[in-house]
């Protein structure tokens, strides 16, 4: 299957097969509050470093840390703007879909659209833009849902992670790696894996020093010891891959 890259060159999804599992059951709800945040990490830090020797190994590297740091680097995104930045990522290069994300949000007066505003644009110029037939029907397809009543974002926002897989996934364009990524940037929850990212499997192969590239089961398999803090988990070998830690060889990957 096709391999695929969202904008962030930081810590985050970025290469992915989006055909195949979605590695999510319910998941934990996002952590706001600044004290409330900083106990949490340090508590899903001493719990990963205890769960996992690999894990240890990449905390104690990087003790300053910040697995959200890479969200800065990205404009802000409610359920619909994260999902059309992971629809506009699909199978282009890190320049390319940086490219286009600009130009669709130029159209936009600088912004990422709402779904009416979406709508609203003659799809000839979101082609114009860099979007393919494919994704311009899928993101017109979500915005009609969202924009009729068929879908909530409020609702949807409220769900499982599970559950927000399965309303989503049934628009064709839509995959896991799709709403996983948007699990992770627009609705912070912290038990996202990406089994089907490209990049997260050469992470694993790299720190757990696999002679091959691991499956998705491979990596889910792997990540089973990191619930219910796969998100960080998850952040931390995004960090050995792009950002390698004066550290062993092995933890450090060359540019997927």
């Amino acid at each position: 299957m096709a391999k695929s890259v969202s904008i962030s060159q930081s810590p985050g999804p970025t290469h992915h097969d989006d055909g195949g599992h979605t590695g999510q059951e319910k998941g934990a709800g996002p952590v706001t509050e600044d004290s409330s945040r900083a106990a949490w990490l340090q508590q899903a830090r001493s719990y990963l470093r205890n769960a996992d020797p690999v894990l240890a190994r990449l905390i104690d590297d990087r003790p300053a840390f910040d697995p959200r740091a890479w969200l800065t680097q990205l404009p802000p995104m409610d359920l619909y703007g994260a999902l059309l930045f992971q629809v506009t990522g699909q199978q282009l290069s890190v320049p390319a879909t940086r490219r286009t994300l600009a130009r669709i949000q130029a159209l936009f007066g600088g912004q990422l659209p709402a779904p009416a505003e979406l709508l609203a644009v003659d799809p000839g110029q979101l082609r114009q833009a860099g979007l393919s037939w494919r994704k311009i029907s899928t993101l017109r397809d979500l915005a009609e849902r969202l924009s009729d009543g068929r879908l909530d974002p409020d609702v949807l926002s409220t769900l499982p992670d599970d559950e927000l897989m399965a309303e989503l996934t049934t628009i064709p364009g839509i995959g896991p790696w799709t709403v996983q990524g948007a699990l992770l940037i627009a609705l912070q929850r912290e038990d996202v894996v990406l089994p089907g990212d490209l990049a997260l499997r050469k992470a694993v192969q790299a720190a757990y020093r696999l002679d091959h590239l691991p499956s998705q089961q491979e990596v889910l398999a792997i990540a089973e010891k990191w619930r219910p803090y796969r998100s960080l988990a998850t952040s931390y070998l995004f960090s050995a891959a792009f950002e390698p830690a004066e550290a062993p060889p092995t933890a450090q990957l060359g540019s997927a």
